[in-house]
């Protein structure tokens, strides 16, 4: 019996001792349980921190990137990024999306801000416009009255010093042929490029062989005041004339519509669209008038003759010396410059001005050669009045 006892106690002893070691342990796991779970608590915490600085800084960046490339979008919707002109001439339409884009008119005569009417004078040149300096002075003291525009040769590059009024005016470019429908296309070229700005009002075909015969102040009063627009369209009966009209023109072009003008022009606003949106007579001149029929000379006269007759003036405002006979007029040089030359200018037959008869019948005059330069400086005040 005792050492069933014993045995016993020693058992119960043993149960003691273990449910003291339990009890022992017991409080240190709760310790390390509290502890890991602080840990990961501030584990959590950071993580949102990092993640919370990460996604604010990555949207720091964004944000200005996010809005740099949706402000020109915000920008097309005011009023002030329809009117404002080009900030450049350069681009990267081709003939097709240019015309089309040039062609957009509004439907509401209205404009909705004070409009300051200019002036395009558009160049026609092969490379250089050596009577430059001639034009600046032309120019000074008229900034917000005109707009230049120059077509030249794609292989050419200009060398205008910054200064000048022609720097930067230089518009993508294709070679354009004497006498070929190219010729024709780098006139719409250059009426699509002005027909960008708004504000111009007026377009003048020119070339570098060109001088102005008045201050800009009466050319632009002349212009602006007319209600006309200076494109002869002529029904010449000769050879030259209704002799170069071919049969499958027709019905889009008749004998009885062919008309022939003067390359050098001035037309508004209405009938450079109309010239650039056509797409009716381009064909019919491009395939079937080829020299010896010179479709500069009859292209745009004939399709404004059935398009808008009555806008026309049917004369020109550029001069020119035909008289000594051949393909090409005149040209003058540094010994013609002479009080002779301007009067008999000045002379020449009456013409009409609004309906009213009127002896200032030219505002330009060509063709001048480089050695006129110096002479038409010296004596611009008195022949040219600026």
């Amino acid at each position: 019996m005792k050492s069933r006892v014993g045995s016993q106690g020693s058992l119960e002893e043993g149960k003691d001792s273990a449910t003291k070691v339990v009890t022992q342990y017991k409080p240190l796991s709760i310790r390390l349980l509290q502890f890991l779970l602080l840990f990961l608590g501030i584990g959590i915490v950071f993580s949102l921190l990092s993640m919370c600085m990460v996604r604010y800084s990555v949207m720091q960046n964004v944000i200005p990137m996010v809005q740099s490339r949706f402000q020109p979008c915000f920008q097309q919707l005011s009023l002030e990024s329809w009117i404002r002109p080009p900030s450049s001439l350069l681009h990267s339409m081709n003939d097709t999306q240019l015309f089309w884009r040039a062609s957009i008119v509004p439907q509401i005569k209205e404009y909705p801000f004070n409009r300051t009417r200019k002036i395009a004078f558009m160049f026609l040149t092969r490379g250089p416009i050596p009577l430059a300096p001639l034009w600046e002075r032309f120019f000074k003291g008229n900034e917000k009255l005109y707009s230049i525009y120059i077509h030249s040769l794609p292989s050419y590059k200009p060398d205008f010093p910054p200064s000048s009024v022609f720097q930067g005016r230089q518009v993508p470019s294709q070679e354009a042929k004497w006498g070929r429908m190219s010729m024709c296309d780098a006139e719409r070229r250059l009426l699509a490029n002005a027909l960008l700005d708004i504000s111009n009002e007026w377009f003048i075909l020119l070339s570098e062989a060109c001088i102005p015969l008045h201050n800009f102040k009466a050319i632009y009063h002349y212009i602006s005041k007319s209600r006309y627009s200076f494109m002869g369209a002529v029904d010449e009966p000769g050879p030259f004339g209704r002799g170069r009209y071919n049969p499958n023109m027709a019905p889009e072009v008749n004998i009885t519509d062919w008309r022939k003008g003067s390359q050098w022009f001035e037309v508004n606003r209405k009938l450079a669209v109309d010239i650039v949106k056509d797409e009716v007579y381009h064909p019919k001149f491009e395939q079937f008038c080829r020299p010896a029929c010179y479709v500069d000379e009859h292209y745009f006269p004939t399709m404004l003759t059935i398009e808008s007759p009555r806008l026309l003036a049917n004369r020109t405002l550029t001069w020119v010396d035909w008289s000594r006979g051949g393909a090409h007029p005149a040209t003058f040089g540094k010994a013609d410059i002479n009080d002779q030359f301007f009067k008999r200018i000045s002379e020449s037959p009456t013409c009409v001005y609004n309906n009213q008869p009127t002896s200032l019948c030219y505002l330009f005059a060509r063709k001048f050669a480089p050695s006129a330069l110096g002479p038409l400086l010296e004596h611009s005040t008195k022949f040219l009045g600026f």
